[in-house]
């Protein structure tokens, strides 16, 4: 399953700082440990900024019902970034958004959130709590209120800002700050002089409780845990707590009535204080209870048997059956880890780890000038590749090309590869219209990102992915990178077929398309010239007519294009010059051909030479020129195989795989249709035009763990 961690990272990720901002959030750290757990338990997961580009975000990882895919979910880590009833934000949203949680709703987070509301549900419902009083500001009349008593503001956790006084003008002092700090109303409460306990529940109709928890408080039945307490010297915590089992039994009672009457959902931690004659009283409900490792609910969890893994995904577990099925199997207690971890867990672990330094090489490499007669540009890209591959094991054979920068050939063994890996170093764009590296959220951005670099990015990731899990000298890989796809391989024609006859397995790192297809054939490429000259003009007329019969030309040709065919003619690079004082008239204009075999290409041939030939102009002269660049890349049974394992590994990663014929040509064209081929491992982008090349930022992750698996794959199958 599909599964996107939110959490409140960037606080200023907002359109405006309006009304309270929230001060609480999870570590980092404890956020990267429950996608570990996640990862741990199967699912493939993102880790998502719960900011305002949220919702584009998700719309770029989850997957859509209507397309036939498995619904994912979100494991929400948000508690707001600013205003009221911050705990609501992100579910309300997810609400909207049709996507399903782990927790509760707006509605239960509202209620729990707002302590004086949770106070007056329960006691509607006779459940008891402290006696308490609301003021707005420390004028008001307090003389109802007894002391000791605790205050603290009504919408906040972890508690910020309690404190406990003794008088009434420590009363109006603690009102005062709160109200001037927090920016909302101080709840006032009668203190309970005792012992202070935790609930920690999972599930719904029935939630399982688990030990209770008692906080020590070194034997003063007048100490109580601030939110400093809490983050820098929290109090020992003895579970199961040492309480008569009938107390017990009451106290998990109580808490289960308290969670079913404030409507929450799937996890909460009840907070409870007993007096000296064991009186027992609920002081709050914490609807989104700590995950760190140091909290009293994780604490308890582990006690009632679960270990982190097994806590996540039983949490996650609760969820789904509370949406999907009451029949669902939701895993109990029992530890995950007691079995060997899966390699895609190992493999997406590393890769989610190291996400930082995967996108830090792709910058390095988008701003690297690459175009291909920028020679030195194109060799500083090997340069870099190769070190990074040095690293890994790769022997470099480098074969020197003066023209358009050197051709490097890697090997980690030596002898011939069972894979062969393809890419290129050139790009098609010149040093003035280059773009530069730039990210959003979810989008990555540069020149030749989703053409080529990116693919590269995925390559080195994966290959140390594999390395990491100890794989990569099991495996029999070379890779060959080209500099003159620009120019559709007129210099390396040769080098890539005598270096696909020794590799029994050719994949290509081309970028795959939004649908995350893979591509099992492409189009063959031709280009042609086609001139026009007027000679011997009498009139201005005769230039008018030079021109108007080669645009009569140029939409002739356009019209040789068949769909049933599968022939595609398109005009590229149409420049016409003419004049009347001194009479003449040039046209010259690049024509791209694709097809799909062979026959069809030299059927279109001899079209595009008799509509020229045919072409009649007083006092002008027509002429073409060109051929067949590249053949077309067929879809064979040997691809259709790979194809198949590409979708059977999508499937258990939960990413997407769809089959893809491509119109553009492409180095791997030149493979012998025998041999067993593929392309578009690449990350997932597109390139609308030159300034908006751009990939999706998750897709590294995923296509980098999807090569991965898939060179393992092989490598077993080869063994097998």
């Amino acid at each position: 399953m599909k599964v996107a961690i939110i959490y409140n990272k960037d606080l200023t990720g907002v359109i405006n700082e309006f009304g309270l901002q929230n001060k609480e959030r999870y570590n980092v750290n404890t956020v990267k440990k429950v996608a570990e757990a996640l990862e741990h338990g199967g699912h493939n997961v993102r880790i998502i900024d719960g900011n305002m580009h949220v919702i584009e975000s998700l719309q770029e990882f989850m997957p859509k019902v209507i397309e036939g895919e498995r619904i994912g979910m979100v494991f929400n880590m948000a508690y707001g970034i600013q205003g009221e009833s911050r705990y609501t934000h992100l579910p309300a949203m997810l609400e909207m958004l049709g996507i399903p949680y782990v927790g509760s709703g707006p509605a239960g987070h509202a209620l729990a959130l707002d302590k004086v509301i949770t106070k007056v549900f329960l006691q509607r419902y006779n459940i008891q709590t402290p006696q308490f009083w609301v003021f707005s500001d420390d004028k008001s009349d307090m003389s109802d209120v007894q002391y000791p008593a605790v205050v603290k503001p009504k919408m906040e956790a972890v508690s910020y800002g309690l404190k406990v006084v003794q008088n009434a003008d420590e009363l109006r002092a603690a009102v005062k700050h709160i109200v001037s700090e927090f920016q909302q109303q101080a709840l006032v409460e009668q203190f309970i002089y005792g012992r202070e306990f935790c609930v920690g529940l999972l599930g719904n109709s029935d939630p399982e409780a688990f030990p209770i928890v008692e906080i020590d408080l070194g034997g003063d039945p007048g100490a109580v845990q601030t939110a400093s307490d809490k983050l820098y010297n929290p109090r020992r915590k003895i579970c199961p707590a040492q309480v008569p089992l009938e107390r017990a039994a009451y106290m998990v009672a109580l808490s289960k009535q308290a969670f079913t009457t404030l409507g929450l959902k799937d996890f909460a931690r009840i907070d409870i204080r007993t007096d000296k004659d064991d009186n027992v009283y609920i002081l709050e409900i914490n609807s989104m209870a700590s995950l760190g490792l140091t909290g009293s609910y994780v604490y308890a969890a582990q006690v009632a048997g679960y270990d982190y893994t097994a806590l996540v995904n039983k949490m996650l577990d609760v969820a789904a059956v509370r949406y999907f099925s009451e029949t669902l199997h939701v895993r109990g207690a029992s530890p995950l880890t007691t079995v060997k971890t899966p390699l895609s867990v190992r493999l997406r672990g590393f890769l989610r780890s190291n996400a930082d330094k995967t996108e830090k090489l792709l910058a390095h490499m988008v701003n690297i000038n690459s175009y291909v007669r920028n020679v030195d540009g194109v060799n500083t890209l090997g340069t870099l590749v190769q070190k990074w591959l040095k690293q890994l094991g790769f022997e470099l054979q480098l074969i020197p090309q003066v023209e358009i920068g050197n051709v490097l050939l890697f090997n980690n063994t030596g002898s011939e590869p069972d894979i062969m890996l393809l890419s290129h170093l050139d790009s098609s764009t010149p040093f003035t219209k280059h773009i530069h590296y730039r990210e959003t959220p979810h989008k990555l951005y540069g020149t030749a990102i989703w053409n080529s670099k990116g693919g590269l990015a995925v390559m080195i990731a994966a290959l140390r992915a594999l390395r990491f899990a100890r794989l990569l000298r099991k495996m029999k890989i070379g890779i060959l990178l080209t500099t003159d796809t620009t120019l559709q391989n007129r210099i390396t024609q040769s080098i890539l077929e005598s270096t696909f006859k020794k590799a029994k397995i050719v994949i290509g790192l081309s970028g795959a398309s939004p649908d995350g297809s893979v591509i099992t054939s492409r189009s063959g490429a031709a280009v042609y010239n086609c001139q026009m000259n007027l000679e011997n003009a009498q009139s201005a007329e005769d230039v008018a007519q030079a021109n108007a019969h080669f645009n009569s030309l140029l939409a002739a040709l356009t019209k040789l294009s068949s769909r049933a065919d599968n022939v595609l003619v398109t005009l590229r690079d149409v420049t016409m010059k003419s004049g009347v004082s001194t009479l003449y008239a040039h046209g010259e204009a690049s024509l791209s051909v694709r097809f799909n075999d062979t026959y069809h290409a030299e059927i279109i041939d001899e079209k595009i030479r008799h509509t020229v030939k045919k072409a009649k102009c007083p006092h002008c002269r027509f002429q073409v020129s060109g051929s067949m660049r590249r053949p077309p890349m067929t879809r064979t049974q040997e691809a259709e195989h790979l194809y198949m394992l590409i979708k059977d590994i999508c499937q258990k990663l939960d990413i997407r795989a769809n089959e893809e014929h491509r119109w553009s040509s492409s180095d791997i064209c030149f493979i012998e249709s025998t041999k067993p081929h593929i392309d578009g491992l690449g990350p997932v982008g597109q390139a609308p035009h030159d300034d908006e090349e751009f990939i999706l930022r998750h897709s590294l992750l995923d296509r980098a763990i999807l090569l991965a698996m898939l060179l393992n794959t092989l490598t077993q199958e080869k063994h097998t």
